[in-house]
Protein backbone atom coordinates (compact mmCIF):
# COMPACT_ATOMS: atom_id res chain seq x y z
CA UNK A 1 0.00 0.00 0.00
CA UNK A 2 1.75 3.65 -0.86
CA UNK A 3 2.67 5.51 1.82
CA UNK A 4 0.53 8.82 0.22
CA UNK A 5 -2.60 9.38 0.82
CA UNK A 6 -5.23 7.21 -0.74
CA UNK A 7 -6.53 4.13 1.58
CA UNK A 8 -7.36 0.66 0.39
CA UNK A 9 -11.11 0.68 0.96
CA UNK A 10 -14.04 -1.46 2.09
CA UNK A 11 -16.08 -0.41 5.51
CA UNK A 12 -14.21 -3.31 7.27
CA UNK A 13 -11.14 -0.62 7.29
CA UNK A 14 -13.32 2.15 8.63
CA UNK A 15 -13.77 -0.25 11.53
CA UNK A 16 -10.07 -1.19 11.84
CA UNK A 17 -9.11 2.38 11.34
CA UNK A 18 -11.59 3.27 14.45
CA UNK A 19 -9.71 0.83 16.74
CA UNK A 20 -6.91 2.34 15.61
CA UNK A 21 -7.81 5.61 16.34
CA UNK A 22 -9.19 4.17 20.22
CA UNK A 23 -5.52 2.94 21.07
CA UNK A 24 -4.40 6.63 20.58
CA UNK A 25 -1.92 5.70 16.94
CA UNK A 26 -2.28 7.96 14.18
CA UNK A 27 -4.03 6.37 11.12
CA UNK A 28 -1.74 7.45 8.55
CA UNK A 29 0.08 4.37 7.61
CA UNK A 30 3.67 4.43 8.52
CA UNK A 31 6.64 1.82 9.93
CA UNK A 32 8.54 1.78 13.19
CA UNK A 33 12.09 2.49 16.16
CA UNK A 34 15.36 1.42 15.91
CA UNK A 35 18.19 3.09 13.91
CA UNK A 36 17.87 7.34 13.49
CA UNK A 37 17.23 8.19 9.96
CA UNK A 38 20.90 9.01 9.02
CA UNK A 39 21.96 5.75 9.60
CA UNK A 40 24.55 4.58 8.37
CA UNK A 41 23.61 2.40 5.51
CA UNK A 42 22.64 6.03 4.06
CA UNK A 43 26.47 6.57 3.36
CA UNK A 44 26.11 3.75 0.57
CA UNK A 45 23.67 6.05 -1.24
CA UNK A 46 25.48 9.35 -0.79
CA UNK A 47 24.06 12.77 0.62
CA UNK A 48 22.41 15.65 -1.32
CA UNK A 49 23.65 18.59 0.31
CA UNK A 50 21.77 21.85 0.08
CA UNK A 51 23.92 25.43 -0.12
CA UNK A 52 22.70 29.12 0.17
CA UNK A 53 22.24 30.66 -3.19
CA UNK A 54 25.39 31.66 -4.88
CA UNK A 55 27.79 29.76 -2.05
CA UNK A 56 28.59 26.60 -4.04
CA UNK A 57 32.54 27.39 -3.92
CA UNK A 58 31.74 27.37 0.13
CA UNK A 59 29.97 23.88 -0.11
CA UNK A 60 32.56 22.21 -1.87
CA UNK A 61 34.95 23.39 0.30
CA UNK A 62 33.00 21.93 3.28
CA UNK A 63 32.26 18.61 1.72
CA UNK A 64 35.96 18.46 1.68
CA UNK A 65 36.70 19.49 4.96
CA UNK A 66 34.30 17.07 6.41
CA UNK A 67 36.19 14.17 4.37
CA UNK A 68 33.73 13.12 1.62
CA UNK A 69 33.57 13.49 -2.31
CA UNK A 70 31.46 15.48 -4.55
CA UNK A 71 29.87 13.06 -7.34
CA UNK A 72 27.48 15.38 -9.24
CA UNK A 73 25.33 17.94 -8.91
CA UNK A 74 22.25 20.63 -9.72
CA UNK A 75 22.97 24.31 -9.68
CA UNK A 76 19.16 24.85 -10.92
CA UNK A 77 18.49 23.34 -7.02
CA UNK A 78 21.25 24.41 -5.76
CA UNK A 79 22.61 20.94 -4.19
CA UNK A 80 25.50 18.61 -4.65
CA UNK A 81 25.62 15.16 -4.26
CA UNK A 82 28.12 13.62 -2.30
CA UNK A 83 29.50 10.36 -0.06
CA UNK A 84 30.62 10.60 3.07
CA UNK A 85 30.71 8.49 6.13
CA UNK A 86 27.03 8.40 7.68
CA UNK A 87 25.64 10.91 10.20
CA UNK A 88 29.19 12.42 11.76
CA UNK A 89 29.94 13.43 7.85
CA UNK A 90 26.42 15.03 8.06
CA UNK A 91 26.75 16.73 10.57
CA UNK A 92 30.25 18.12 10.16
CA UNK A 93 28.80 19.02 7.29
CA UNK A 94 26.43 20.98 9.08
CA UNK A 95 28.89 23.27 10.72
CA UNK A 96 29.19 25.36 8.11
CA UNK A 97 27.31 28.78 7.17
CA UNK A 98 26.71 27.65 3.63
CA UNK A 99 25.01 24.40 3.51
CA UNK A 100 21.02 24.53 4.44
CA UNK A 101 20.45 20.66 4.73
CA UNK A 102 21.95 17.45 3.83
CA UNK A 103 19.64 14.75 2.83
CA UNK A 104 20.64 11.12 2.72
CA UNK A 105 19.81 9.54 -1.25
CA UNK A 106 17.82 6.89 -1.17
CA UNK A 107 18.39 4.93 -4.22
CA UNK A 108 20.08 1.66 -5.88
CA UNK A 109 22.84 2.02 -8.52
CA UNK A 110 26.16 4.68 -9.30
CA UNK A 111 25.15 8.58 -9.47
CA UNK A 112 24.32 9.57 -12.63
CA UNK A 113 25.56 13.15 -13.77
CA UNK A 114 22.62 15.36 -12.87
CA UNK A 115 22.91 18.04 -15.15
CA UNK A 116 22.95 15.57 -17.82
CA UNK A 117 19.64 14.35 -16.53
CA UNK A 118 20.22 10.96 -17.45
CA UNK A 119 17.07 9.08 -18.96
CA UNK A 120 14.92 12.39 -17.95
CA UNK A 121 16.25 13.99 -21.46
CA UNK A 122 16.30 10.92 -23.62
CA UNK A 123 13.67 8.57 -25.37
CA UNK A 124 11.33 9.77 -28.17
CA UNK A 125 10.15 12.56 -29.03
CA UNK A 126 6.87 13.78 -27.21
CA UNK A 127 4.09 11.34 -28.68
CA UNK A 128 -0.01 12.72 -29.32
CA UNK A 129 -2.25 9.93 -27.85
CA UNK A 130 -4.78 8.92 -29.98
CA UNK A 131 -8.18 10.37 -29.71
CA UNK A 132 -10.25 8.64 -27.32
CA UNK A 133 -13.74 7.35 -28.51
CA UNK A 134 -16.29 9.42 -27.18
CA UNK A 135 -19.32 7.93 -25.86
CA UNK A 136 -23.08 8.80 -27.26
CA UNK A 137 -23.85 12.58 -26.53
CA UNK A 138 -26.05 13.08 -23.46
CA UNK A 139 -24.46 9.38 -21.99
CA UNK A 140 -21.86 9.20 -19.48
CA UNK A 141 -19.69 5.72 -19.41
CA UNK A 142 -21.28 2.04 -17.90
CA UNK A 143 -19.79 3.09 -14.08
CA UNK A 144 -20.46 6.57 -14.44
CA UNK A 145 -23.67 6.02 -12.19
CA UNK A 146 -21.31 4.90 -9.70
CA UNK A 147 -19.28 8.12 -10.44
CA UNK A 148 -20.82 10.05 -7.17
CA UNK A 149 -17.59 12.27 -6.81
CA UNK A 150 -18.27 13.63 -10.48
CA UNK A 151 -21.62 14.62 -9.96
CA UNK A 152 -20.91 16.63 -6.81
CA UNK A 153 -18.32 18.59 -8.93
CA UNK A 154 -20.88 18.85 -11.79
CA UNK A 155 -18.20 16.49 -14.28
CA UNK A 156 -21.43 14.87 -15.86
CA UNK A 157 -22.86 14.42 -19.54
CA UNK A 158 -25.33 16.87 -18.85
CA UNK A 159 -22.51 18.90 -16.99
CA UNK A 160 -19.10 19.89 -17.86
CA UNK A 161 -18.40 17.25 -20.58
CA UNK A 162 -21.26 18.77 -22.49
CA UNK A 163 -19.37 22.30 -22.16
CA UNK A 164 -14.99 21.42 -21.99
CA UNK A 165 -13.54 18.18 -21.40
CA UNK A 166 -10.31 19.76 -21.69
CA UNK A 167 -7.62 19.35 -24.43
CA UNK A 168 -4.99 16.71 -25.38
CA UNK A 169 -3.08 19.60 -26.16
CA UNK A 170 -3.16 20.53 -22.04
CA UNK A 171 -0.68 17.73 -20.31
CA UNK A 172 -1.32 16.34 -16.66
CA UNK A 173 1.77 14.84 -14.82
CA UNK A 174 1.19 12.47 -12.23
CA UNK A 175 4.00 11.98 -9.95
CA UNK A 176 3.36 8.94 -8.12
CA UNK A 177 3.67 5.34 -8.34
CA UNK A 178 3.66 4.85 -11.95
CA UNK A 179 0.49 4.70 -14.53
CA UNK A 180 -0.82 1.67 -15.94
CA UNK A 181 -0.72 3.13 -19.48
CA UNK A 182 -2.40 0.04 -20.85
CA UNK A 183 -5.69 0.12 -19.13
CA UNK A 184 -8.35 0.52 -21.28
CA UNK A 185 -9.47 3.40 -20.06
CA UNK A 186 -6.68 5.06 -19.95
CA UNK A 187 -4.78 4.23 -23.14
CA UNK A 188 -6.35 7.05 -25.32
CA UNK A 189 -5.26 9.55 -23.38
CA UNK A 190 -1.63 8.30 -21.84
CA UNK A 191 1.26 10.14 -23.38
CA UNK A 192 4.06 7.71 -23.29
CA UNK A 193 6.53 9.80 -25.32
CA UNK A 194 6.86 12.48 -22.61
CA UNK A 195 6.26 9.90 -19.11
CA UNK A 196 9.54 9.17 -17.39
CA UNK A 197 9.83 6.66 -14.04
CA UNK A 198 12.57 8.59 -11.65
CA UNK A 199 13.13 5.35 -9.54
CA UNK A 200 14.83 1.92 -9.25
CA UNK A 201 13.25 -0.71 -6.93
CA UNK A 202 14.70 -1.44 -3.65
CA UNK A 203 13.74 -5.20 -3.18
CA UNK A 204 15.15 -4.84 0.72
CA UNK A 205 16.14 -1.81 3.27
CA UNK A 206 18.88 -1.44 4.46
CA UNK A 207 18.51 -3.45 7.22
CA UNK A 208 17.66 -6.10 4.77
CA UNK A 209 13.81 -6.48 5.26
CA UNK A 210 11.82 -6.49 2.64
CA UNK A 211 10.24 -3.45 0.65
CA UNK A 212 9.87 -3.25 -2.73
CA UNK A 213 10.16 -6.79 -3.23
CA UNK A 214 12.09 -8.80 -6.52
CA UNK A 215 12.62 -6.57 -9.45
CA UNK A 216 9.96 -7.49 -12.06
CA UNK A 217 12.65 -6.66 -15.06
CA UNK A 218 16.59 -7.09 -14.72
CA UNK A 219 17.44 -3.24 -14.19
CA UNK A 220 14.79 -2.84 -11.35
CA UNK A 221 13.58 -0.24 -12.89
CA UNK A 222 9.77 -0.57 -14.41
CA UNK A 223 8.73 0.80 -17.79
CA UNK A 224 6.95 4.07 -17.73
CA UNK A 225 4.07 2.45 -18.35
CA UNK A 226 3.79 0.34 -15.46
CA UNK A 227 2.21 1.11 -11.92
CA UNK A 228 2.74 -2.32 -9.40
CA UNK A 229 1.13 -0.69 -6.60
CA UNK A 230 -2.34 1.02 -8.27
CA UNK A 231 -2.09 4.29 -6.72
CA UNK A 232 -0.53 6.49 -9.26
CA UNK A 233 -3.51 4.52 -11.99
CA UNK A 234 -6.36 5.11 -9.72
CA UNK A 235 -5.12 8.90 -9.55
CA UNK A 236 -4.53 9.13 -13.21
CA UNK A 237 -7.99 8.07 -13.93
CA UNK A 238 -9.34 10.39 -11.57
CA UNK A 239 -7.73 13.19 -13.36
CA UNK A 240 -8.41 11.96 -17.42
CA UNK A 241 -9.86 8.62 -17.81
CA UNK A 242 -11.54 9.02 -21.61
CA UNK A 243 -14.73 9.32 -21.59
CA UNK A 244 -15.03 5.91 -24.16
CA UNK A 245 -17.77 3.42 -23.16
CA UNK A 246 -15.92 1.73 -20.73
CA UNK A 247 -15.63 1.89 -17.28
CA UNK A 248 -15.40 5.32 -15.91
CA UNK A 249 -14.46 8.99 -16.64
CA UNK A 250 -12.30 11.45 -15.45
CA UNK A 251 -12.84 15.22 -14.41
CA UNK A 252 -11.21 15.93 -18.04
CA UNK A 253 -11.57 13.03 -20.43
CA UNK A 254 -9.84 14.37 -23.22
CA UNK A 255 -6.39 15.84 -21.50
CA UNK A 256 -2.98 13.46 -22.11
CA UNK A 257 -1.70 12.42 -18.95
CA UNK A 258 1.81 11.37 -17.88
CA UNK A 259 3.36 9.04 -15.92
CA UNK A 260 6.09 10.98 -13.73
CA UNK A 261 6.99 8.41 -11.77
CA UNK A 262 9.05 9.56 -8.10
CA UNK A 263 7.33 6.69 -5.82
CA UNK A 264 8.77 2.91 -5.44
CA UNK A 265 6.65 0.02 -5.63
CA UNK A 266 6.24 0.56 -1.89
CA UNK A 267 5.05 3.48 -1.70
CA UNK A 268 7.85 5.43 -0.87
CA UNK A 269 8.56 8.77 -2.24
CA UNK A 270 12.09 9.92 -1.43
CA UNK A 271 13.34 13.52 -1.58
CA UNK A 272 15.63 12.82 -5.14
CA UNK A 273 13.31 11.36 -7.44
CA UNK A 274 10.47 13.79 -6.64
CA UNK A 275 13.35 16.54 -6.77
CA UNK A 276 13.82 15.35 -10.59
CA UNK A 277 10.02 14.90 -11.22
CA UNK A 278 9.30 18.30 -10.97
CA UNK A 279 11.90 19.58 -12.81
CA UNK A 280 11.54 17.00 -15.51
CA UNK A 281 7.52 18.58 -15.22
CA UNK A 282 9.19 22.01 -15.79
CA UNK A 283 11.84 21.40 -18.68
CA UNK A 284 8.92 19.05 -20.45
CA UNK A 285 6.00 21.80 -20.77
CA UNK A 286 3.82 20.12 -18.40
CA UNK A 287 0.83 22.30 -17.41
CA UNK A 288 -0.28 20.40 -14.79
CA UNK A 289 1.01 18.48 -11.97
CA UNK A 290 -0.72 15.81 -9.26
CA UNK A 291 1.04 15.22 -6.26
CA UNK A 292 -0.23 12.57 -3.83
CA UNK A 293 2.13 11.88 -1.37
CA UNK A 294 4.57 13.35 1.15
CA UNK A 295 7.87 13.27 0.79
CA UNK A 296 9.50 10.29 2.99
CA UNK A 297 11.03 9.31 5.22
CA UNK A 298 9.64 11.99 8.02
CA UNK A 299 5.64 12.67 7.81
CA UNK A 300 6.45 16.49 9.41
CA UNK A 301 9.74 17.62 8.95
CA UNK A 302 11.44 19.68 11.46
CA UNK A 303 14.45 21.70 11.42
CA UNK A 304 14.97 22.33 15.04
CA UNK A 305 13.30 19.69 17.15
CA UNK A 306 15.20 18.70 20.14
CA UNK A 307 13.93 14.93 20.31
CA UNK A 308 16.03 14.82 16.84
CA UNK A 309 20.04 14.39 16.40
CA UNK A 310 21.49 17.36 14.43
CA UNK A 311 22.07 14.94 11.17
CA UNK A 312 18.19 13.97 11.46
CA UNK A 313 17.56 17.78 11.47
CA UNK A 314 19.76 18.76 9.00
CA UNK A 315 18.50 15.73 7.10
CA UNK A 316 14.70 17.54 7.34
CA UNK A 317 15.99 21.06 6.95
CA UNK A 318 17.04 19.50 3.33
CA UNK A 319 13.69 17.77 2.60
CA UNK A 320 12.12 21.31 3.47
CA UNK A 321 14.88 23.15 0.86
CA UNK A 322 15.11 20.73 -1.64
CA UNK A 323 11.44 20.71 -2.66
CA UNK A 324 10.72 23.73 -2.39
CA UNK A 325 13.40 24.47 -4.53
CA UNK A 326 12.06 22.15 -6.98
CA UNK A 327 8.45 23.29 -6.64
CA UNK A 328 9.56 27.01 -7.08
CA UNK A 329 11.75 25.89 -10.46
CA UNK A 330 8.52 24.20 -11.97
CA UNK A 331 6.26 27.00 -11.19
CA UNK A 332 8.54 29.07 -12.81
CA UNK A 333 8.12 27.23 -16.18
CA UNK A 334 4.53 27.23 -16.25
CA UNK A 335 3.58 24.35 -14.06
CA UNK A 336 0.38 24.69 -11.91
CA UNK A 337 0.97 22.24 -8.65
CA UNK A 338 -1.56 20.73 -6.87
CA UNK A 339 -0.97 18.60 -3.86
CA UNK A 340 -2.99 16.31 -1.37
CA UNK A 341 -2.74 17.88 2.22
CA UNK A 342 -2.51 14.68 4.11
CA UNK A 343 -4.91 11.95 5.64
CA UNK A 344 -3.67 12.49 9.45
CA UNK A 345 -7.00 13.72 10.76
CA UNK A 346 -5.22 16.49 11.70
CA UNK A 347 -5.25 20.82 11.88
CA UNK A 348 -1.93 21.46 10.22
CA UNK A 349 -2.07 24.37 11.43
CA UNK A 350 -1.47 22.65 15.39
CA UNK A 351 0.36 19.68 14.99
CA UNK A 352 1.25 18.63 18.58
CA UNK A 353 2.77 14.68 17.49
CA UNK A 354 4.37 12.58 14.89
CA UNK A 355 4.00 8.70 15.46
CA UNK A 356 4.71 7.92 11.63
CA UNK A 357 8.30 9.03 11.58
CA UNK A 358 10.93 8.49 10.61
CA UNK A 359 9.31 5.94 8.34
CA UNK A 360 12.81 4.60 6.51
CA UNK A 361 14.19 2.42 6.89
CA UNK A 362 11.55 -0.23 8.16
CA UNK A 363 11.36 -0.28 11.77
CA UNK A 364 12.58 3.16 12.79
CA UNK A 365 9.21 5.45 13.59
CA UNK A 366 8.72 6.99 17.03
CA UNK A 367 6.81 9.71 19.08
CA UNK A 368 8.10 12.57 18.72
CA UNK A 369 6.18 15.88 19.79
CA UNK A 370 5.86 18.79 17.39
CA UNK A 371 4.53 22.26 16.53
CA UNK A 372 3.75 24.56 13.79
CA UNK A 373 7.50 24.91 12.99
CA UNK A 374 7.25 21.68 11.17
CA UNK A 375 6.06 21.02 7.60
CA UNK A 376 4.39 18.22 5.83
CA UNK A 377 6.14 18.84 2.59
CA UNK A 378 4.66 19.27 -0.17
CA UNK A 379 1.62 20.14 0.64
CA UNK A 380 2.68 22.84 2.76
CA UNK A 381 5.49 24.24 0.60
CA UNK A 382 5.04 27.60 -1.08
CA UNK A 383 3.43 27.64 -4.47
CA UNK A 384 1.45 24.66 -4.22
CA UNK A 385 -2.65 24.63 -4.48
CA UNK A 386 -3.92 22.02 -1.13
CA UNK A 387 -6.47 19.79 -1.62
CA UNK A 388 -8.75 18.85 1.68
CA UNK A 389 -11.07 15.64 1.07
CA UNK A 390 -15.16 15.79 1.54
CA UNK A 391 -17.40 12.20 1.64
CA UNK A 392 -20.38 11.87 -0.25
CA UNK A 393 -22.72 13.77 2.09
CA UNK A 394 -20.36 17.04 1.26
CA UNK A 395 -18.92 16.78 4.68
CA UNK A 396 -14.87 16.66 5.27
CA UNK A 397 -13.68 13.34 5.33
CA UNK A 398 -12.76 11.95 9.20
CA UNK A 399 -9.29 11.34 8.01
CA UNK A 400 -8.53 14.36 5.67
CA UNK A 401 -5.89 16.75 7.56
CA UNK A 402 -7.31 20.45 7.75
CA UNK A 403 -6.17 23.86 8.51
CA UNK A 404 -7.20 28.13 7.66
CA UNK A 405 -4.04 28.39 6.70
CA UNK A 406 -3.24 24.72 4.92
CA UNK A 407 -5.98 24.32 2.86
CA UNK A 408 -6.51 25.84 -0.56
CA UNK A 409 -9.44 24.26 -1.58
CA UNK A 410 -12.09 21.13 -1.35
CA UNK A 411 -12.92 18.11 -3.52
CA UNK A 412 -14.45 14.33 -3.31
CA UNK A 413 -12.27 12.09 -1.82
CA UNK A 414 -14.56 9.63 -0.48
CA UNK A 415 -14.90 8.68 3.24
CA UNK A 416 -16.90 5.40 4.17
CA UNK A 417 -17.63 6.31 7.78
CA UNK A 418 -19.96 9.27 6.03
CA UNK A 419 -23.61 8.56 6.82
CA UNK A 420 -24.92 11.48 6.26
CA UNK A 421 -26.05 9.45 2.66
CA UNK A 422 -28.03 6.89 1.21
CA UNK A 423 -24.81 5.76 -0.41
CA UNK A 424 -23.76 2.61 1.19
CA UNK A 425 -20.24 0.59 1.90
CA UNK A 426 -17.46 1.01 -0.35
CA UNK A 427 -19.62 2.74 -3.16
CA UNK A 428 -18.81 6.18 -0.62
CA UNK A 429 -15.79 6.10 -2.15
CA UNK A 430 -14.07 7.41 -5.20
CA UNK A 431 -14.52 4.38 -7.89
CA UNK A 432 -11.18 4.73 -10.62
CA UNK A 433 -8.74 2.79 -13.09
CA UNK A 434 -7.02 -0.45 -11.57
CA UNK A 435 -4.24 -2.26 -12.91
CA UNK A 436 -5.28 -5.72 -13.43
CA UNK A 437 -2.05 -7.86 -12.09
CA UNK A 438 -1.89 -5.60 -8.95
CA UNK A 439 -5.35 -6.43 -7.89
CA UNK A 440 -4.78 -10.36 -8.93
CA UNK A 441 -1.40 -10.07 -6.23
CA UNK A 442 -3.48 -8.83 -3.92
CA UNK A 443 -5.99 -11.29 -4.50
CA UNK A 444 -8.60 -8.77 -5.16
CA UNK A 445 -9.73 -10.63 -8.10
CA UNK A 446 -9.65 -14.35 -8.35
CA UNK A 447 -7.68 -16.46 -11.27
CA UNK A 448 -10.67 -16.33 -13.24
CA UNK A 449 -10.84 -12.30 -12.94
CA UNK A 450 -13.64 -12.04 -10.79
CA UNK A 451 -13.59 -9.54 -8.24
CA UNK A 452 -13.30 -11.33 -5.04
CA UNK A 453 -15.26 -8.21 -2.73
CA UNK A 454 -16.93 -5.04 -3.08
CA UNK A 455 -13.85 -2.63 -3.54
CA UNK A 456 -13.06 -3.66 -7.37
CA UNK A 457 -15.59 -3.48 -10.01
CA UNK A 458 -15.12 -5.28 -13.34
CA UNK A 459 -16.17 -3.88 -16.85
CA UNK A 460 -16.46 -6.06 -20.01
CA UNK A 461 -17.11 -4.59 -23.31
CA UNK A 462 -16.21 -7.06 -26.69
CA UNK A 463 -14.30 -9.57 -24.83
CA UNK A 464 -11.91 -7.56 -23.33
CA UNK A 465 -11.97 -6.70 -19.11
CA UNK A 466 -11.27 -3.52 -17.47
CA UNK A 467 -11.17 -3.24 -13.61
CA UNK A 468 -11.95 -0.14 -11.25
CA UNK A 469 -11.16 0.06 -7.59
CA UNK A 470 -12.63 1.75 -5.03
CA UNK A 471 -10.22 4.02 -2.84
CA UNK A 472 -10.41 7.14 -0.44
CA UNK A 473 -8.09 9.34 0.81
CA UNK A 474 -6.97 13.22 0.00
CA UNK A 475 -4.81 11.37 -3.03
CA UNK A 476 -8.26 11.06 -4.52
CA UNK A 477 -9.33 14.49 -4.09
CA UNK A 478 -6.58 16.66 -5.55
CA UNK A 479 -6.43 14.91 -8.79
CA UNK A 480 -10.36 16.25 -9.16
CA UNK A 481 -8.64 19.61 -8.68
CA UNK A 482 -6.24 18.86 -11.14
CA UNK A 483 -8.68 17.91 -13.22
CA UNK A 484 -10.75 21.10 -13.26
CA UNK A 485 -7.49 23.21 -13.66
CA UNK A 486 -6.45 21.24 -16.92
CA UNK A 487 -10.00 22.13 -18.01
CA UNK A 488 -9.17 26.01 -17.06
CA UNK A 489 -6.16 25.94 -18.97
CA UNK A 490 -7.63 24.32 -22.00
CA UNK A 491 -10.24 26.90 -22.43
CA UNK A 492 -7.73 29.99 -21.35
CA UNK A 493 -4.17 28.89 -22.22
CA UNK A 494 -1.92 30.36 -24.73
CA UNK A 495 -0.70 28.27 -27.93
CA UNK A 496 3.29 27.94 -27.74
CA UNK A 497 5.67 24.80 -28.03
CA UNK A 498 3.13 22.67 -29.63
CA UNK A 499 0.44 23.13 -26.66
CA UNK A 500 -1.22 25.45 -24.26
CA UNK A 501 -0.11 26.96 -21.52
CA UNK A 502 -1.77 29.30 -18.55
CA UNK A 503 0.30 30.94 -16.06
CA UNK A 504 -0.11 29.08 -12.26
CA UNK A 505 -1.13 32.39 -10.90
CA UNK A 506 -3.57 32.40 -13.36
CA UNK A 507 -4.63 29.28 -12.90
CA UNK A 508 -4.55 29.50 -9.27
CA UNK A 509 -7.01 32.30 -9.55
CA UNK A 510 -9.53 30.99 -10.87
CA UNK A 511 -9.74 27.43 -9.59
CA UNK A 512 -10.40 29.67 -6.47
CA UNK A 513 -12.99 31.90 -8.75
CA UNK A 514 -14.94 28.89 -10.39
CA UNK A 515 -15.08 26.72 -7.08
CA UNK A 516 -18.25 26.94 -4.79
CA UNK A 517 -17.88 28.51 -1.54
CA UNK A 518 -18.92 26.65 1.69
CA UNK A 519 -19.11 27.65 5.25
CA UNK A 520 -17.95 25.66 8.27
CA UNK A 521 -20.61 23.56 9.76
CA UNK A 522 -23.12 25.38 12.07
CA UNK A 523 -21.66 23.65 15.28
CA UNK A 524 -18.52 25.15 14.58
CA UNK A 525 -16.74 21.55 13.20
CA UNK A 526 -17.57 18.55 13.18
CA UNK A 527 -17.61 15.22 15.12
CA UNK A 528 -16.17 12.14 14.05
CA UNK A 529 -18.11 8.56 15.00
CA UNK A 530 -14.81 6.92 13.62
CA UNK A 531 -12.77 8.56 16.66
CA UNK A 532 -14.88 10.35 18.59
CA UNK A 533 -12.71 13.01 18.09
CA UNK A 534 -14.39 17.07 17.10
CA UNK A 535 -12.43 18.69 14.17
CA UNK A 536 -12.81 22.58 14.60
CA UNK A 537 -13.10 24.46 11.89
CA UNK A 538 -11.71 28.02 11.84
CA UNK A 539 -12.35 30.84 8.94
CA UNK A 540 -15.23 32.32 7.19
CA UNK A 541 -17.19 31.60 4.34
CA UNK A 542 -14.83 32.09 1.46
CA UNK A 543 -12.34 30.79 3.09
CA UNK A 544 -11.97 28.56 5.97
CA UNK A 545 -10.13 25.24 7.25
CA UNK A 546 -11.98 22.75 5.79
CA UNK A 547 -13.04 23.82 2.65
CA UNK A 548 -10.26 26.59 1.53
CA UNK A 549 -11.78 29.06 -1.08
CA UNK A 550 -14.41 26.22 -1.88
CA UNK A 551 -15.39 22.90 -3.41
CA UNK A 552 -13.92 22.06 -6.87
CA UNK A 553 -16.43 22.88 -9.80
CA UNK A 554 -16.01 21.12 -13.38
CA UNK A 555 -18.81 22.84 -14.28
CA UNK A 556 -18.41 26.35 -13.53
CA UNK A 557 -14.66 25.76 -14.85
CA UNK A 558 -15.87 25.27 -17.90
CA UNK A 559 -18.77 27.84 -18.36
CA UNK A 560 -16.90 31.05 -16.59
CA UNK A 561 -15.83 33.67 -18.68
CA UNK A 562 -12.75 33.99 -16.74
Amino acid sequence: MVRGYGRRTSAAMAVALAATLATGTPAVSGSAAAAPAGDQAAADAGYLVFYSPGARAGALAAVREAGGAVTAEDPRLGYLLTRGAGPAFAERLGRSPVVVGVTADRRIGSAAALTARGEAAAGPPAATPARAVTSARGKGDPLSGRQWDMKMIGATPVGSYAKARGSHKVLVGVIDTGIDGKHPDIAPNFNRGLSRNFVVDRPKDPNGKTLDGPCEVKSCKDPADVDDDGHGTHVAGTIGAALNGIGTAGVAPDVSLVNLRAGTDSGYFFLKPVMDALTYAGDAGIDVVNMSFFVDPWTFNCTANPADSRAEQLQQAGIITGVQRAVDYARGHGVTLISALGNGSTDLGAPTRDSDSPGYPLGTERERTIDNSCLNVPAESRGVISISALGPSGRKAWYSDYGVEQTDLAAPGGDPTDGGTSIKGAAREILAPAPKHVLRREKLIDAAGKPTGSSVVRDCHRGRCAYYQYLSGTSMASPHAAGVAAILISRFGRPGSGGLALAPGTVERLLYATATPRACPSAGGTTYSVSEQKHVCAGQRDKNGFYGHGVVDALRAATTTG
